[in-house]
């Protein structure tokens, strides 16, 4: 059976899921990558280092984000979102922010990383200064879900 997500179902696939897939698109390229990323409606929030997807969200704002949960190939749920990327730039949102992904990611890590990852230090004023991490939210204004079930 094919079906159409509730707001309630929705709101849940996206408070639930830890990645994403994040699509932008400027200069005639479309590009999608995998993100980690925390949900608070309206928002996706979410952290990168500079390359070329920030360079084309800066370019175009406008992004695309699904996400899903996929048991089998007869058994899914998925959430398809359009929004806008806004960079975060004050000091303490972006200290807040990444404690909210950290919060959120590191309990799925099944042992500490042996490098730096995420942009994860001890030192909260350490984002945005020491490390070159950007902090970004997606303002969702279009969501729709669908699932298949047995």
């Amino acid at each position: 059976m094919l079906g159409v997500l509730t707001d309630i179902q929705i709101e849940s696939l996206l408070k639930q899921q830890v990645t994403g897939r994040l699509a932008c698109h400027a200069g005639g390229t479309t590009y999608i990558v995998p993100i980690n990323y925390f949900y608070s409606a309206p928002y996706i929030y979410s952290h990168s280092a500079y390359g070329k997807k920030i360079e084309m969200m800066r370019q175009n704002p406008e992004v695309c984000f699904e996400v899903d949960d996929i048991q089998s190939i007869f058994s899914w749920k998925s959430v398809v979102a359009w929004g806008r990327f806004e960079e975060v730039t004050d000091i303490d949102e972006k200290a807040r922010l990444m404690q909210g992904l950290i919060h959120r990611i590191m309990p799925l890590a099944n042992h500490p990383a042996n490098h730096p990852s995420h942009g994860i230090t001890e030192n909260d004023s350490d984002v945005g200064e020491k490390v070159e991490l950007i902090i970004y939210k997606i303002n969702l204004d279009k969501i729709t879900g669908r699932f298949e079930k047995n």
